[in-house]
């Protein structure tokens, strides 16, 4: 019986590290207080001349590279973002002329920090209606230029970066079993950015850390509300996901998730009954890189030889909208 099989696996972090203690120097925090409410103790951040579609490059570059393939081979390429280069064309067009493609479908998907969760249901189901043989799938932020640099209950906890997988549509054992995706758009006003202006292009200048610059898609957020909203609809998703495919939480082997804040993660694990040793954390070397932070999660643990082929992986995500949601999937790489 044919899956949707991922293939291929990618990532890329710019190179200019923030560490805590570089960022208590532009706003009034410190090193141990963002641990302590975050986990976090670093963040990539991108460069003043590169584009968002410049990371999603690199990591779906690699990516094809670990398939054993070229762009040629791909049937369509989906960057799921919230920080475009442009309103439009999409980022994803302008990622398949910078790896040489051409003439195959290419789009965005948004639903922020879930995007590529959402694109991996999306590619899916689109693969199984027998659309597409072989997909790029990216994820890939420019965080810092929507941030209020001069808010430090948003502006600590995110990063740049872009993580990629490419996905085949083949007969094999494995691959993925399904998703669960959810929205509620009364609670959009607890995390928001509310200005349509593109916030990923470098003509913004938004790594000069000016908060005044008029129609920047500044990110807000009400963090209690955002945080209790966020651990429970996570731990009702899990559970969705593994009864719709009848599976028992003790035959999960990964944890993936979206990683925004230590406790949250730690939190979502004790419900599965999860050691930490079980789940993929990058939260403290990457902090928040929204769309990107579960490809980059997937990557880290992939590229450390963690994964192993048979086993079970649960990846998961919550984001404004609110948009939730999780994918299963048996490893057979």
């Amino acid at each position: 019986m044919k899956h949707t099989h991922i293939i291929g696996v990618g990532g890329y972090l710019p190179e200019h590290i923030m560490t805590n203690d570089d960022l208590a120097k532009v706003v009034d925090t410190s090193d141990d207080w963002i641990r302590e409410r975050t986990g976090i103790t670093q963040r990539h951040i991108i460069a003043k001349d590169e584009y968002t579609s410049d990371l999603a490059t690199r990591a779906g570059a690699q990516a094809l590279e670990d398939a054993g393939m070229s762009i040629n081979d791909i049937d369509a390429i989906v960057v799921a973002t919230t920080t475009p280069d442009m309103i439009f064309p999409s980022t994803a067009s302008m990622v398949q002329h910078k790896l040489g493609g051409k003439g195959f479908p290419a789009w965005d998907i948004q639903a922020v920090c879930s995007g590529f969760v959402y694109g991996l249901a999306q590619v899916d189901g689109m693969m199984r209606g027998g659309m597409f043989k072989r997909v790029l799938l990216i994820g890939a932020e420019s965080m810092s230029r929507i941030l209020d640099w001069q808010d430090r209950n948003t502006c600590v906890l995110f990063g740049d970066g872009a993580g990629a997988v490419v996905l085949e549509y083949k007969d094999d054992e494995g691959g993925i079993i399904g998703s669960v995706l959810h929205c509620d758009g009364s609670y959009r006003d607890l995390l928001r950015a509310k200005h349509a202006h593109p916030g990923a292009s470098p003509h913004n200048d938004r790594l000069d850390m000016n908060t005044d610059a008029a129609g920047v898609a500044a990110v807000e957020m009400k963090g209690n509300e955002v945080f209790r909203f966020a651990v429970t609809k996570l731990g009702e998703v899990v559970h969705e996901v593994l009864e719709k495919y009848d599976i028992k939480q003790s035959e999960l082997d990964w944890l993936v998730p979206h990683q925004a804040n230590i406790r949250i993660l730690k939190a979502t694990a004790k419900k599965l009954g999860m050691s930490t040793d079980q789940v993929a954390l990058t939260v403290s070397k990457h902090a928040n890189t929204s769309a990107a932070s579960v490809p980059l999660a997937l990557n880290d643990i992939y590229r450390a030889g963690k994964v192993q082929k048979g086993q079970l992986l649960l990846l998961e995500a919550f984001a404004g909208g609110f948009a939730w949601g999780a994918n299963l999937v048996r490893w057979s790489k």
